[in-house]
C-alpha cells in the first residue's frame, strides 16, 4: 500500500494543468484553461481546468476531479495505478507500506490487471533478450544498428527481440506462475493440440511494443529477419480486453507532447517511419499501427490538434485507398495535407539520409492541401480523357462534401473552381448532390431499421421531479467546501456584533434543526468537516483535495467550478459579480431554505405514520406546529427575495 506520505508528496507536486494538456488541447481562458471533452462529442468547449485549484470540471458529462481521477476516468486506472503513473511521470519516489496480502486479495486481481502485467513482464523479457543475450545481440540488435537507431531511440521505444526458441517467453512466463490461459488470452503464446508446452507468437522477431496513451503496454508489434521464411513479414498482436488496434496509434505516447506543442500531428504508415523521424528530431508522429485509420483513432489525434500531415511512400501502390482516410479526418473537422516522398523514398529512409531541418523545411514546403493531392492522383490517371477528368472533379468535390464547416467547404469549392477553370455554381450543385448520396448512404440502415421496427405504442411520458431537499443540502456542501473558512459578520438576538465561519455556521443549523443528512456523499463530507472542528480545524476544499476518495474529489470540483468558467463574458462586457460578495447573504438565504424543506419531509413523513386503528391526536400537533414554524419560513423567504 502507498504511504501516505507518498500520497502527499505527489499531490503536492503534480500539475492538473501538465497531466490533463497530454489528453487535451487546452487554451487559456483567463485564469484557467479550457478545452473540448475528451469522454463526450462536442463542438464547444466545456471543458474547464483550474491550476489554481488543481482540479478539473467537464460540465458536458458531470464529471469532475483531481489530476488523479482524470487518469482514472480516461485510462481507467484503479488508484494505486493513478498514483504510480502520475509518481513516474514526475520522478516520485514510491514508498510502500509492506504487508502480506491474503489469499483473498490475490485472488482478486481481474483478468485485465494480469493481461497488463503479463504484458509488462513481456515487454522486459524482450528488452533483455536484446541487450543482455548472445542471441539478442547477434540477431535483433545487430538489425536495429543496420537501421542505424542509436542506443537511446531502442532504449526509448523499448525496442526487443524475441529468441528463435519456440517457446523461450512461454516456459518463462509459467515460471513465473502466470498461467496458461491468461498467456493464451494476452496472445503472447498459442497452446496447440499436439504442442501442450505451448509456442510464442512472436518468436524469431524484432519487437515493437505498443503503448497506451498513458504508456502501459496493450501489445505487440514483430518483424521477422529472414527473408527465406514463408510468413508475414509483420505480426501484431490479437485483440484482446486491453488491445484494440483500432483505438491506438503506435508512438503517440511517446509523441503526444511535441503534437500538442507543434499543433501538428504527422501520420505515417510504419513503425520504423515513427522510430526513424523521432531519431532526426521530428517527434510529432503517429502510425496506424498496420491498419486502416479509424475514427477512435482520429478522436485520439484531435485532443491534441487538428491539423494532420498525412505522409506516404513516393512509390506506394495503395495511395489511392488512402482517400478513404482523407474523407474520415475531414468528417472529423480536421485540417489535411498530404506528402508524397520522392520514388524509392518513405519517411524512414529519407529521416536517415537528411538531416532535421531539411526534412522539416521539405514537409512544410511540399506537402499540399488534399485538393492538390487527388487532382496530382486522379488527373495523371485520366490523361486527356475529358470523362475520367470529369470522374476525378467529382471525386475531389466528394470529400469536400465531408467538410462539416461551411465556410470551409466554400473556400474549397472556390480552390477547385480556379484550379480546373469551373464555374463555381456548377460546383455548388455537384456539391449538394454528393452531400445528398452521402446522406442517403447514412440514412439508409436507420430507415430499414425503421421499417422493420414492430407497430409503436403510445407510452405515458415518465414524470420527472427534483427533491427540494436534496438541493438545499447539495447547496449547503457546496458552501462548506467552497467557502468553509470565509468569516462572517452576524449579530446575535441582543444586537451584538459576532464572527463565524461558513462551515460553523451551517454545522450549527444541521445539529440544531437536527437535520439528517440524505446522501452518503454528502454525510461522509459533513462527517469529515465535523471531525475537524473537535481538531481545532476548518476543513473546507483545500482539505480534500489529496481526500483518498475520487466520488469527493468530482464533488469538490462542481463546487469550485462555475459553469460561466467555459465563456468568456469579459469580451462582450459582461461581468459578474463574485460569490464573496454576497456570501453571507447566500449562507443565510440556503440555510433557511433548507430548513423549510427539512420541514416539509418532517410533515411528509408524520402524515405518512398516520394510523386508522391509532390515536393520532400527538402526531396532528406535531403536524400543526410544524406547518406554522414553515409558513413563518415562507413569510421571511418572500421577505428577503
Amino acid at each position: 500500500m502507498i504511504t501516505k506520505e507518498t500520497i502527499d508528496k505527489i499531490f503536492s507536486t503534480i500539475r492538473v494543468e501538465e497531466i490533463v494538456g497530454e489528453y487535451v488541447q487546452l487554451k487559456r481562458a483567463g485564469s484557467n484553461f479550457k478545452g473540448l471533452s475528451p469522454f463526450h462529442e462536442e463542438k464547444s468547449p466545456s471543458f474547464v481546468v483550474s491550476p489554481s485549484k488543481q482540479i478539473w470540471k467537464d460540465f458536458s458529462t458531470g464529471k469532475g476531479g483531481t489530476a488523479i481521477s482524470f487518469l482514472m476516468e480516461i485510462e481507467n486506472f484503479t488508484y494505486p495505478e493513478a498514483l504510480r503513473h502520475a509518481a513516474k511521470k514526475y520522478g516520485i519516489e514510491i514508498e510502500e507500506n509492506v504487508r502480506e496480502y491474503s489469499e483473498e486479495e490475490k485472488q482478486s486481481q481481474t483478468e485485465r490487471d494480469l493481461l497488463y502485467k503479463i504484458h509488462e513482464v513481456a515487454n522486459d523479457f524482450f528488452q533483455e533478450q536484446l541487450w543482455e543475450s548472445e542471441e539478442g545481440k547477434m540477431i535483433g540488435f545487430f538489425y536495429f544498428k543496420e537501421r542505424e537507431l542509436r542506443d537511446d531511440i531502442i532504449k526509448k521505444f523499448q525496442l526487443g527481440y524475441s529468441p528463435e526458441k519456440k517457446n523461450a517467453f512461454t516456459e518463462f512466463a509459467l515460471e513465473k506462475a502466470y498461467s496458461k490461459e491468461i498467456l493464451e488470452k494476452s496472445g503472447l503464446s498459442i497452446f496447440p493440440e499436439n504442442t501442450p508446452s505451448g509456442i510464442d507468437r512472436f518468436r524469431d522477431r524484432v519487437i515493437f511494443p505498443i503503448h497506451s496513451f498513458s504508456g502501459r503496454v496493450l501489445g505487440f508489434g514483430a518483424r521477422i529477419l529472414k527473408n527465406n521464411v514463408k510468413t508475414a513479414k509483420y505480426l501484431n498482436s490479437p485483440e484482446t480486453e486491453i488491445y484494440h488496434k483500432s483505438n491506438v496509434l503506435y508512438g503517440l505516447n511517446q509523441s503526444k507532447q511535441s503534437i500538442s506543442r507543434k499543433n501538428l500531428c504527422l501520420l505515417v504508415e510504419g513503425y520504423m517511419d515513427v522510430v526513424s523521424l523521432h531519431q532526426s528530431g521530428i517527434e510529432n508522429v503517429v502510425a496506424s499501427s498496420g491498419t486502416s485509420l479509424t475514427t477512435e483513432q482520429i478522436k485520439l489525434i484531435k485532443r491534441l490538434t487538428e491539423n494532420v500531415t498525412i505522409l506516404f511512400d513516393g512509390d506506394n501502390a495503395g495511395i489511392k485507398a488512402s482517400f478513404r482516410s482523407i474523407d474520415m479526418l475531414l468528417s472529423e473537422g480536421m485540417n489535411i495535407r498530404v506528402l508524397l516522398f520522392p520514388d524509392g523514398d518513405d519517411p524512414d529512409s529519407f529521416a536517415r539520409k537528411h538531416p532535421q531541418e531539411f526534412v522539416e523545411n521539405f514537409i512544410d514546403k511540399e506537402a499540399k492541401d488534399f485538393i492538390d493531392f487527388k487532382a496530382e492522383i486522379l488527373l495523371r490517371d485520366a490523361g486527356n480523357d475529358p470523362i475520367r477528368k470529369a470522374e476525378s472533379i467529382r471525386d475531389i468535390v466528394k470529400s469536400v462534401a465531408f467538410v462539416q464547416n461551411a465556410l470551409k467547404r466554400e473556400v474549397y469549392l472556390k480552390e477547385v473552381s480556379n484550379k480546373f477553370g469551373l464555374s463555381e455554381q456548377s460546383l455548388f450543385n455537384e456539391l449538394q448532390i454528393q452531400t445528398n448520396v452521402t446522406q442517403q448512404q447514412e440514412s439508409k440502415p436507420r430507415f430499414e431499421e425503421k421499417k422493420a421496427a414492430p407497430k409503436l405504442e403510445i407510452v405515458q411520458e415518465a414524470g420527472f421531479s427534483v427533491n427540494p431537499l436534496l438541493v438545499q443540502e447539495e447547496k449547503l456542501v457546496d458552501l462548506m467546501l467552497k467557502y468553509g473558512d470565509f468569516v462572517l459578520d452576524r449579530k446575535d438576538a441582543e444586537g451584538n456584533d459576532y464572527k463565524i465561519t461558513v462551515i460553523e455556521e451551517i454545522l450549527n443549523h444541521l445539529d440544531e434543526d437536527d437535520c439528517e443528512i440524505q446522501l452518503d456523499i454528502n454525510k461522509k463530507i459533513v462527517s469529515e468537516i465535523k471531525e475537524g472542528i473537535l481538531q481545532n480545524e476548518l476543513r473546507s476544499g483545500n482539505f480534500f483535495f489529496d481526500f483518498m476518495d475520487e466520488e469527493v474529489s468530482g464533488k469538490l470540483a462542481s463546487a469550485l467550478i462555475e459553469n460561466y468558467h467555459t465563456s468568456n463574458w469579459n469580451k462582450y462586457n459582461i461581468y459578474f459579480s463574485s460569490e464573496e460578495e454576497v456570501v453571507p447573504k447566500l449562507v443565510s438565504d440556503i440555510v433557511l431554505r433548507h430548513k423549510r424543506e427539512y420541514i416539509v419531509k418532517l410533515i411528509n413523513d408524520l402524515k405518512n405514520s398516520l394510523s386508522n386503528e391509532n390515536d393520532n391526536t400527538e402526531i396532528y400537533q406535531k403536524i400543526i406546529l410544524l406547518t406554522q414554524l414553515k409558513n413563518k419560513l415562507d413569510s421571511e423567504l418572500f421577505r428577503i427575495l
